[in-house]
């Protein structure tokens, strides 16, 4: 966040609120690592930095709330994400890459340098975070890195540097893991807010594959995410909606198979025992 803070001060305009709230989000996920904060208790604390995003950044109106929510869902998916060596440092080098390039071509040079800077940003900590990892992320960078995937593709879209569904689709990786497996613990009647090993990613490492078999996996959905969004881009509108049903389908399938395959090795493991 340093890194990113200081590729920032170099730009002609200085992100103030975007500095003042990713700082803001660090602190408090600092002292969460530190002293396990209770989860109300951040959850209040995230919402206020991002409404205050929201209200100084986008233009006011009935989808305000939506954003807000979005952000802070993107925010804490973010952290729930770097639970294996290299996936949040990877994902951050490409989803702020494809912001960056998506926004020069849209013609919004800073714009794409506050990107940039981000990525950039996240090439030394991969190095250090690629398995086997000599330093972890936590929650005072996952934190604020899911707070800028959310903030800044809401902004992009707000300023018209892309649609919607592009953001959404760039960070699927994270995104669809996180929001399919709270579903189905909700569903299950789990306490969703407590720690858990049920992540596609963490049952795709326990299953054999391991910290790096695993961030290759996940690394190829990454990028393969990621280029198809950049060039639905320059489609017309009707095969971008055709782009994300394909998607859709694909973790649908994805999340099937996993599934089936955890249920073959706790049986395996059930019988071993």
């Amino acid at each position: 966040m340093a890194g990113t803070w200081v590729g920032w001060a170099f730009l002609p305009e200085f992100p103030r609120i975007l500095f003042f709230c990713s700082f803001g989000l660090l602190w408090l996920s600092w002292h969460d690592d530190k002293y396990h904060l209770p989860v109300v208790f951040r959850l209040i604390i995230q919402s206020c930095f991002v409404t205050l995003f929201v209200a100084s950044e986008l233009n006011a109106s009935p989808l305000s709330v939506l954003a807000i929510l979005a952000i802070v869902w993107s925010a804490n998916l973010y952290n729930f994400m770097d639970g294996s060596d290299g996936l949040a440092g990877a994902m951050a080098i490409v989803g702020f890459a494809c912001y960056a390039v998506a926004a020069d071509h849209a013609g919004d040079r800073t714009f794409s340098s506050l990107n940039v800077c981000i990525a950039i940003s996240a090439i030394p900590f991969l190095v250090v975070n690629y398995s086997p990892a000599k330093i972890f992320m936590g929650d005072a960078g996952s934190v604020p890195l899911g707070f800028l995937s959310g903030a800044l593709g809401a902004l992009g879209w707000e300023k018209g540097l892309w649609p919607f569904w592009f953001p959404l689709l760039v960070f699927a990786p994270f995104s669809a893991d996180t929001s399919i497996t709270l579903i189905k613990r909700i569903m299950a009647g789990e306490k969703f807010w407590l720690p858990h090993r049920k992540h596609y990613y963490q049952r795709i490492s326990l299953m054999g594959a391991g910290h790096r078999k695993t961030f290759f996996v996940e690394l190829i959905l990454m990028v393969s995410c990621g280029a198809s969004a950049l060039i639905a881009l320059a489609m017309p509108q009707s095969s971008q909606h055709l782009l994300l049903a394909a998607w859709i389908v694909v973790f649908a399938i994805l999340a099937v198979f996993v599934d089936h395959r955890w249920k073959r090795h706790t049986d395996e493991l059930s019988e071993v025992r």
